[in-house]
């Protein structure tokens, strides 16, 4: 196979060395944003369509660097350590044509921390964002925050006025089913404008003429077709046919059908994301077993069964066919805190995994439902498939329960279930991140995506104090002590690193993103 593993230096030259001509994108991905309101969903596909319409502070570039966007600069003060400063871009307008300045960050920042938030975890140690000048604003946090930055790339700013003018300054209320003027309407300062929006059909977008990144990147894609695809075979017949350009979770089955078609590519990378099973563990009983008065995953012997059970490699090599690499932590390995040593796959053992359900109580088995989405993650319900067949072999009977992700992540948002997928990227590239969403107890600021019913204070506390340890190795160090405890605790299941295939056009100019994030201002075209 011809699969592009583009060397970066020579990627991000190219990047800039796109032909004049603008162009329209047909972009089909596996389903589309869930909501259009900036913080009501920190969700991949939500993040990256919202990404193409509206901005951040700062932003990651296509190679998983922080640059600037809304903001040029960023610094801690130099009197307060407590105090990070941002420098606001200047001459910035909205689609609508109103001015951006400091109170609209002021207002998206404070508008984030509110508790139908799905960001609030990542602003959980600021205690004030107020504005020091029309282009500078200052976050204080409630003690030294070394990695503020990186926890605002996905922190999307809206204006102010268009807010209250729309009855939008409320964050859409999700998981309570809620719809609001935010969640299908959108006013950034980003380089495409909404035009229309059918909630998982068709999204058009169109250049922004006032961008004011004009100049600075390639923007030849100056109109987006955006329709979602669910199916894979039809998505992949979608490309095949160039009914559609660009296509991201290109399944692992037809790699090479793509790859070998004239004017076709597949460009490969690993993504900064890992697959894996949550467990209900916090309950005295589950609803969705067959065990009455007793909660089987409460007991660690039987969490132990289930990880050994699992065989990663099988995954690996028949599910997804070699693209994947089996994971032994819910960390990926661009994340700092990662090590060999925590990513170790357990050896699969299923004599001494049903000897651990005997030692439980649990002999005999017992029956679980597996809540699964079919449209999120490459190949998710295949994975659910193999592993209720593995499961199977030690008496643990699953019934499989698999629906589109917009059913499936209010599920484990609003607790109500009990042995679950999910996979978790990164987009701090820190494992705090990590542990603000997954393993913190689930209360007002923390812990929003944790639904294992896990709670240890003790471990809060060491997480919320990562939040202002500017001490690097003793930060790291802290880390390293948390996760100790989450793999003893085995809170998870992780299943494997994800790998990111891109299908597309070969004319197309671009690196695999590796948060699967494609952000086309920077996508440009080859010369013929």
């Amino acid at each position: 196979m011809k699969l592009r593993h583009l060397m970066l230096a020579a990627s991000v030259a190219a990047l800039g060395a796109g032909m004049a001509t603008a162009e329209t994108l047909r972009w089909a991905p596996t389903g589309g944003a869930l909501t259009l309101d900036p913080h009501a969903q920190n969700e991949g596909p939500t993040s990256t369509l919202g990404h193409q319409i509206m901005e951040p502070l700062v932003i990651r570039d296509m190679a998983g660097a922080l640059v600037p966007a809304l903001a040029t600069s960023w610094e801690p003060k130099a009197d307060d350590p407590n105090v990070w400063v941002f420098t606001l871009r200047e001459g910035v307008t909205f689609h609508d044509g109103a001015a951006f300045d400091s109170s609209d960050v002021v207002f998206s920042l404070n508008r984030a921390m509110t508790p139908d938030s799905d960001y609030k975890e990542l602003l959980a140690s600021v205690e004030e964002v107020r504005a020091t000048g029309p282009y500078e604003i200052e976050i204080v946090t409630k003690g030294p925050n070394p990695i503020m930055p990186s926890n605002l790339t996905n922190m999307f700013i809206i204006d102010q006025g268009w807010a209250e003018a729309n009855d939008a300054v409320k964050v859409q209320d999700y998981e309570g089913g809620e719809d609001t003027f935010a969640a299908k309407n959108a006013n950034g300062t980003g380089p495409y404008k909404l035009i229309s929006h059918e909630q998982d059909v068709r999204t058009i977008l169109e250049i922004n003429p006032d961008y004011w990144g004009n100049g600075e990147f390639p923007l030849e894609v100056t109109r987006i077709e955006y329709t979602p695809i669910q199916n894979a075979a039809t998505r992949v017949a979608a490309l095949l046919s160039g009914e559609v350009d660009f296509i991201q979770e290109l399944p692992v089955q037809d790699l090479s059908r793509v790859d070998a078609t004239d004017g076709l590519d597949v460009r490969t990378a690993p993504q900064n994301r890992v697959i894996f099973f949550g467990m209900n563990l916090g309950a005295d009983d589950l609803a969705n077993d067959n065990v009455e008065g007793a909660n089987p995953l409460a007991d660690k012997r039987v969490r132990e069964a289930i990880n050994i059970a699992i065989n990663r490699d099988a995954i690996r090599q028949v599910v997804m066919r070699g693209q994947s690499q089996p994971a032994g932590v819910i960390m990926p390995p661009f994340v700092n805190g990662w090590t060999e040593a925590l990513d170790a796959v357990p050896q699969t053992d299923v004599a001494a995994a049903k000897a651990l359900m005997t030692e439980a109580g649990y002999g005999d088995g017992f029956s679980i439902q597996l809540d699964c989405p079919n449209d999120r993650y490459i190949n998710d319900e295949a994975i659910c498939q193999a592993a209720v067949g593995m499961l199977a072999q030690i008496g643990i009977n699953v019934n499989l329960d698999a629906k589109p992700r917009a059913q499936h992540f209010p599920l484990i948002a609003n607790g109500e279930t009990d042995f679950y997928m999910l996979g978790w990227g990164v987009p701090t590239f820190d494992s705090e991140y990590i542990f603000n969403f997954l393993v913190h107890t689930r209360d007002d600021q923390y812990g929003s995506w944790n639904g294992t019913g896990y709670s240890n204070p003790e471990l809060d506390a060491m997480i919320q104090a990562l939040a202002s340890e500017t001490d690097l190795p003793k930060r790291d160090g802290m880390i390293a002590d948390i996760w100790t405890q989450v793999q003893e605790d085995m809170l998870y299941i992780p299943i494997h690193h994800q790998v990111l295939n891109w299908g597309m056009r070969s004319d197309i100019v671009t690196i695999v993103q590796p948060e699967n994030q494609p952000k086309m201002k920077y996508f440009s075209f080859a010369r013929s």
